[in-house]
């Protein structure tokens, strides 16, 4: 996996992943300049810099380039999670300190996730949500 992204890089690929399409620079420029003032020339490198390391393909359209994302940002997502874990020498106590700082709603997508991978064939028992943890 690649290393995480920096906060400029973390937002130009999250304005690509929103776009859902091959977006140009300009594209992504103009989106940003929606929050902040940015040069044309910083997102062109960004985004070249994000080609170069394996996040974003692109293709060349006229003398502009189309880029698009190689991966999801959920799969970005789980990467980093999975990289974190790896990291830990107790892995057990990693996820039980994790678990413990769980919103009630993070832990529902978490009962939710779990289900979905129940469908494809993967067992895990999922306790209901308590009346305390409703709260």
């Amino acid at each position: 996996m690649p290393r995480p992204l920096g906060e400029l890089e973390d937002t130009v690929m999250t304005r690509v992943w929103r776009w859902n399409r091959p977006v140009t620079v300009r594209e992504v420029l103009e989106d940003l300049r929606d929050d902040r003032s940015i040069a044309y020339t910083t997102v062109m490198t960004v985004m070249d810099n994000l080609h170069q390391k394996g996040w974003l393909r692109r293709r060349q359209e006229g003398r502009a380039y189309r880029y698009e994302p190689v991966s999801t940002r959920a799969a970005y997502s789980a990467a980093l999670m999975n990289e974190a874990w790896a990291s830990s020498d107790n892995a057990a106590a990693a996820l039980v300190e994790f678990f413990g700082r769980m919103t009630p709603e993070q832990l529902d997508a978490v009962r939710d996730a779990l289900r979905v991978v129940q469908l494809n064939d993967v067992h895990v028992d999922v306790p209901e949500r308590t009346p305390r943890e409703s709260h």
